[in-house]
Formats: C-alpha cells, structure tokens, sequence
C-alpha cells in the first residue's frame, strides 16, 4: 500500500482489519459511512435501499479486504464494491420482473412489485434538499448515470461497461437527467 492517496492511520487501519483486527475495521467503517451512504443515495434515490447497499458494501469489503490491493484509496474501493453490487441487484431485479412478466402474460400468479417511497436524504440547505429530491426522482437509469458521472466522476466509457449499455446510450442518459432535474430545480 504505497498510494498517496492512504494516509498513515488509513494504512495502519487497513493492515490491521486485513489480519482480523475488527477494531480497525470499525475506525474504517467510521470514516467512510458518511460519504457512502450520501453516494448510494445517490445511486439508488431510497433511503432504505441505500442504507442495505452501505450495509452490503461493508460486508463484502470485510471479506474482500485481503485482496485490496492500495491502488486508490479505501473510499474509492468501497464506491467501486457499492456500484457493483448495485448492479448484480439489478440485474436480478431485470430477471425476476421478466419471469414474472412471463408467468403474468401465461396466466400464472406472478405480480409485479410495488415501487417504493422515493425519499430524500435529510439536510441542512433547503437547496441541498431539493436537488436530492430532484435526483431521487430521476428514472433508473439517467439517476445511476448521473450519479456515476456527475458525482463519482467515473468516465462514460466505464459507466457503459459497467451498466451494460452502449457509450452513446450512457451520454444519452446524462443529458436527459441533467434536462430533467433543470426542469425540476427551476420551478
């Protein structure tokens, strides 16, 4: 772990948690729940959906941990654990509304999922508010874009590798979520 980007307790914590030292993990989970949470809110647009992604993600890094290997910072590995979870559940998601879909149009039982409550993150800024509102109400995928590109940072070429989507549908997403939470913020 030579990245500049650890500092030194980092580094100590991170060689700690990886020889079991839970203690460590716990100063790490501390200093990273914040960030994470607010960006799986981002990601997800629902409170609760989010907190069980943050839960997720802290999970698989405990078990992850002896592989990190200290090439970006520990924040930076836990976003990138979160939005690969976030999409494993999606996928799931996209394969269990089409077997329901099948079973509905074969006349079987299967219903579709009610949606959830999309709520926003609490604030102090009233203007903070109303763009995690305006987020949390964008569709899936111009949300997850955005979230991607706009807050995270990821290129547009990874965002498409990773959402399994073409680089021009990706910039496609990204320009309606940014028409889209304009309108919103201006009224």
């Amino acid at each position: 772990m030579t990245d500049a980007r650890i500092d030194g307790s980092a580094a100590d914590d991170i060689r700690a948690a990886r020889e079991g030292d839970a203690g460590a993990f716990a100063r790490l989970y501390e200093a990273h729940v914040q960030p994470l949470f607010a960006f799986c809110l981002g990601l997800t647009g629902n409170r609760q959906a989010a907190t069980e992604l943050v839960q997720d993600a802290f999970v698989r890094a405990w078990e992850a941990l002896p592989g990190f290997r200290g090439e970006s910072s520990f924040g930076t590995w836990l976003h990138r654990i979160a939005v690969n979870l976030m999409l494993t559940d999606a996928r799931s998601f996209r394969r269990r509304a089409l077997r329901v879909a099948i079973e509905a149009d074969l006349g079987g039982d299967g219903t579709s999922s009610p949606l959830e409550n999309v709520q926003a993150a609490p604030s102090d800024s009233a203007l903070r508010l109303d763009i995690a509102q305006a987020v949390s109400r964008l569709p899936a995928g111009a949300r997850a874009v955005f979230v991607l590109h706009d807050i995270a940072g990821y290129p547009h070429a990874d965002i498409a590798t990773q959402l399994g989507i073409a680089e021009g549908t990706c910039k496609a997403h990204l320009f309606r979520a940014r028409r889209l939470l304009r309108g919103m913020l201006d009224r």
